[in-house]
């Protein structure tokens, strides 16, 4: 009977809330902000993976924003609200390969029917990457970001 209670006991300590989730939760992962207005229908079902070594899914953008034009490097990064470095990359050096077309063809549909492309560093081997046109009249930047892992 002890051995049975022994046992119990031994479960009861290892399902206990470890309070994991909640550190990593709060530490500093790769995540800005993407949404605060209304996603564009060419957007909403984009099932494209950006390939890095963590395979993510591009997911929507769509940023309240009054400017005239796109917003510049450190525009975007209080747009995004991250502290980090943001540069911009032309679309030869973010698909050199011409395997994201879909995704800068949805984009540009959303938006002026122009783009830019957006890295936001997240320490040494995380980023996101933003492809973001600019909706004026929606008064926003629209869009796709992709988390990627590259060490």
């Amino acid at each position: 009977m002890s051995s049975d209670d022994a046992y119990s006991s031994f479960l009861d300590q290892a399902n206990q809330d470890t309070g994991a989730s909640k550190t990593s939760a709060n530490s500093s992962s790769a995540t800005t902000k993407a949404v605060d207005t209304g996603v564009p229908a060419p957007l909403q079902n984009v099932e494209l993976y950006y390939t890095s070594e963590a395979d993510e899914p591009f997911e929507p953008v769509s940023l309240k924003w009054s400017g005239n034009n796109m917003p510049s490097e450190n525009e975007f990064k209080d747009l995004v609200g991250h502290g980090s470095d943001v540069t911009t990359l032309s679309p030869k050096e973010f698909d050199p390969h011409g395997q994201y077309k879909a995704v800068l063809e949805a984009v540009e549909s959303s938006g002026d029917g122009k783009s830019r492309i957006f890295r936001v560093d997240h320490g040494k081997t995380r980023a996101e990457y933003y492809i973001v046109g600019h909706d004026q009249e929606g008064k926003r930047i629209v869009g796709l970001k992709a988390k990627a892992v590259e060490s």
